[in-house]
């Protein structure tokens, strides 16, 4: 299991080194898995991926 700090770190190098594609999306929710259900920063980086998957011409 991984901590949040390595959670947010991956999570944050996945975005910007990526494309924003529909595996970019599915990388990083594999990576918010790794965090608690109740977990602050789950709920956060959740909800910026989602918005990003609303901004993305892609999806």
């Amino acid at each position: 299991m991984l901590t949040e700090s390595q959670v947010e770190r991956s999570f944050r190098k996945l975005i910007k080194a990526e494309a924003l594609i529909a595996e970019t999306f599915d990388k990083a929710e594999e990576l918010l898995e790794e965090l608690r259900p109740e977990s602050p920063l789950r709920h956060r980086l959740y909800s910026e991926l989602d918005e990003l998957r609303e901004i993305s011409p892609s999806e």
